[in-house]
Parts: structure tokens; C-alpha cells; sequence
């Protein structure tokens, strides 16, 4: 899996989401300390806002990022939303209203919504063979689960010698080296395709990926994805210190078990899709998430509960880490920003749909009825991918262009098998506005 950082664009890239990451997670805990400092008892309504903020803005804006991301230069793109990240982080530490936070926080995950799947959408073209991309997926994945493990413990460290306002420094220093990072390497020249308009840039990728059956499907085991990972996520720290009456230690290794799950996975991933396709694995941790839900209803201990989060880690990798490949395979070059943004946007859309069922259904109703209610939205989920995404799929399909004159120079292109039809592997684009019946 780590051969792929012999390339040394990919290298570069990598090491940048990571010191981007670990700055993201120090900024995370220091955001919960500037919300106690600033409000207290409320702190809890203030941090609920500034993720519902950050949602939104995922959800609002990536689309709209998607549609310059093939028309600004990348790289003076990338770099420049890093800079901004630095400059909004750097100014939190002398906020002195809740409001304040707000207006910062939707500044914040403003360049990230631009960031993030712009900076996704580049790695298939710096690592085009479908081998080594997987490779970067796990790799990937694995930044993520080593970053929860690793902020909050470097945070605690820091925290003994440090203020927390100091802790935003460290996210600061985390966006300008990864801008460093990035200003480093040329990346590959981004087809720029037909001029349109900004309104059907900005609604391009969303069309594409609503038309293609496996990104139906792929949006379904994000529901999945977003149920059980909500239970994890927003509840770990209930069920261990308020049901089980335990430690904050004790919820620190509950969380850990659930990222050693995933991490596990994301280890075998590469090997295991070399030898079957994507639909299987990713359903199969749609399965895994929907079973660990309805456990999670029923759940009464503390050991069965860390058994329970590794493998929801399990399933949570096996859904998600193989979602870039079937955005690399569904669209063209210069429509890859555009659909990673959809994904990007999409995905957070169930976030925001199941943080509150885990939150505040958790807090009224109970536990085990949020649980249980979130283990339906992810069966219902795996069950409704299972039906988008065929279960027989080849990238070439036989289609026909009755639009087009025979001597039309696309239908040159690919094995022609009469005057108006021909085969080739195919994705929603100028010429292919549907999917073609039955397949």
C-alpha cells in the first residue's frame, strides 16, 4: 500500500492532507474550549450550531466550488483556500461573541467545501492507474481514522503547557504547510471542456451522478454510512459516561476501537479489490453498519460496546473507502471535480439528516430508540443500493445515438455495431444525457 508514495506528487499531496489534518483536529478540540470559555452550561447548543454551520455549508456550497474547480488554475486554487483556512483559524482566538464564532466557522467550512473534494478530485490524475489510486484510498482513509486517534492525544499534551487559544496555532501551521505542500508540485494540466454557463456548471455534477446507477446506489450506502456513523460519533461519549458510568479515558478508547476497525480495513482494501468488484465490499459494510446498528439498540456493556465499534469501523471503511474509485469511473477528466463535488455534497446532506436523529432523538427519547431509528435509515439504505446499483456492470455498454448522422466522428469511436450504434465505456456526458434502458 505504500509504494505509491514513491511518486512524488502523490507524496507531496498526501503529506499535505495529513499535517492538514492533524492542524484540523487541534483546532476541533480548541473550538470546543473557545465555546465552553465563551458560554459555558451552553457550550453543548453553541458547538451543535457550529456543526449544523459547517454542514450546511458543505451541502450549499461544494456544488458551487465544483463548477470553477475545472476553470481556476488548481494549484493557485488549492493553495489559496489553504491560505484562507489559515487566516480564519488565526482569527479565532480573539472572538469575544458566540456570534463571532458562527460568522467564522461558515468562513471556515466555506474554502473547506471548496477545498476538499477539489484537492479528491485531483489524485486520480496524478495516480491514473486504477491499482495505485486504490492504494491512496486506503491510504487516505487511513489518514483520517490515525488523525482522530493522534489530535485529541497530541492536543491533551500540548494542553499541559499551553493555553488553549494556542491550540488554534497549531491548525494555523497545519493549513500553511499543507499549502507549502501543494505549491510544491506541478499537478497535471485539467481538461477544460465547453464553455457553459454557471448555472449548468454549478448543477453538472449533481446531474451526473444523479443519472449514473452505481452513484445512486453510492449515495444510498452514504445514508447507511451517516446512521451508524452518527451513533458512533455523537453518542460514544453517552453510552460510556452516562449510561456505563465510565471515564473519559474509557470513551477516548471506545472511539479508538472504532477507528482501529476501520483502519484494519483500510489496510486490506487494496488486495481484496484486486480480486472482486466494488459493489460486493461496499455493500457488504453497508450490511456490517446496518447489523451494528441494531446492536447498538440493544447494547448494556462496556466490552460488548468496543467489539460493536470495531466492527462498525470495519463496515464504515469497506462503504466509504471505495466511493472515489466509482467517481473516477463515472465521469471524463474535466467533469471529475464537478462529481466529487456532488459526492462531497451529497454525503454531508445525510449527515445532516442523521447528527440531529443521534442527538436530540438520543437525548428525548432514549438511546435505544435513536439507535434503533438510525438502524432502519441504514438498512433502508444498503436495501435501496442494492436495488439502484445493477448487480452486473461493465464500463462499455452498447447504446445507440439516433440524434447523430452516421458520419458523426463520435460513432467512430469505440466497436460500431450498426449505423447509429456502437460500444464503448460509457458516462453521463454532452452526448449521453441518460443511462441506457436496462442497464
Amino acid at each position: 500500500m505504500f509504494s505509491v508514495l514513491k511518486n512524488a506528487t502523490y507524496r507531496h499531496l498526501f503529506l499535505a492532507q495529513v499535517i492538514s489534518l492533524i492542524g484540523t483536529g487541534l483546532g476541533t478540540v480548541a473550538l470546543g474550549l473557545l465555546a465552553f470559555d465563551l458560554a459555558g452550561e451552553n457550550a453543548g447548543a453553541v458547538l451543535g450550531t457550529a456543526f449544523a454551520i459547517k454542514m450546511i455549508a458543505y451541502v450549499s456550497l461544494a456544488p458551487i466550488a465544483g463548477a470553477f474547480a475545472n476553470v481556476l488554475p488548481r494549484r493557485a486554487m488549492l493553495v489559496g483556500l489553504d491560505i484562507v483556512r489559515a487566516l480564519v483559524v488565526a482569527a479565532l482566538p480573539f472572538v469575544t461573541e458566540v456570534w463571532q464564532v458562527y460568522v467564522l466557522i461558515f468562513l471556515l467550512q466555506a474554502a473547506s467545501a471548496a477545498f476538499t473534494p477539489t484537492f479528491q478530485a485531483t489524485i486520480p490524475d496524478v495516480l491514473p492507474e486504477e491499482r495505485d489510486y486504490t492504494k491512496a484510498l486506503s491510504l487516505s482513509r487511513l489518514a483520517y481514522d490515525l488523525e482522530n486517534i493522534i489530535s485529541p492525544m497530541l492536543a491533551g499534551a500540548l494542553l499541559t503547557v499551553i493555553s488553549f487559544h494556542a491550540l488554534f496555532a497549531g491548525t494555523v501551521i497545519g493549513f500553511v504547510a499543507s499549502a507549502l505542500f501543494v505549491l510544491s508540485v506541478f499537478l497535471p494540466h485539467l481538461p477544460g471542456g465547453e464553455r457553459r454557463s454557471i448555472y449548468e456548471r454549478t448543477t453538472r455534477g449533481m446531474r451526473i451522478y444523479l443519472k449514473t446507477p452505481r452513484l445512486r446506489g453510492l449515495l444510498a450506502v452514504n445514508m447507511a454510512v451517516a446512521a451508524a456513523g452518527a451513533i458512533v460519533i455523537v453518542n460514544t461519549v453517552v453510552y460510556v459516561q452516562s449510561a456505563f458510568g465510565m471515564s473519559e479515558r474509557d470513551t477516548a478508547l471506545a472511539l479508538a476501537a472504532f477507528g482501529a476497525g476501520s483502519m484494519v480495513v483500510a489496510m486490506l482494501l487494496p488486495r481484496l479489490l484486486e480480486r472482486v468488484t466494488d459493489r460486493p465490499v461496499v455493500l457488504l459494510g453497508g450490511l456490517i453498519l446496518s447489523a451494528g446498528a441494531f446492536m447498538a439498540s440493544t447494547v448494556d456493556d462496556y466490552p460488548p460496546l468496543l467489539g460493536m465499534w470495531f466492527a462498525l469501523g470495519c463496515g464504515y471503511s469497506m462503504a466509504l473507502t471505495p466511493s472515489g474509485r466509482l467517481l473516477k469511473r463515472s465521469a471524463h477528466a474535466e467533469d471529475r471535480p464537478a462529481v466529487f463535488a456532488a459526492q462531497f455534497a451529497l454525503s454531508h446532506a445525510c449527515w445532516l439528516v442523521t447528527y440531529p436523529v443521534a442527538g436530540w432523538l438520543g437525548a428525548k427519547a432514549g438511546l435505544p430508540v435513536a439507535a434503533f431509528v438510525l438502524a432502519l435509515l441504514a438498512s433502508l439504505g444498503t436495501i435501496a443500493a442494492m436495488l439502484l446499483w445493477p448487480r452486473t456492470e461493465t464500463e462499455a455498454l452498447e447504446h445507440t445515438h439516433p440524434e447523430l448522422p452516421a458520419d458523426h466522428p463520435h460513432l467512430q469511436a469505440g466497436e460500431r455495431r450498426s449505423a447509429h450504434s456502437h460500444v464503448h465505456p460509457y458516462v453521463i456526458d454532452d452526448l449521453h444525457f441518460m443511462w441506457p434502458h436496462g442497464r
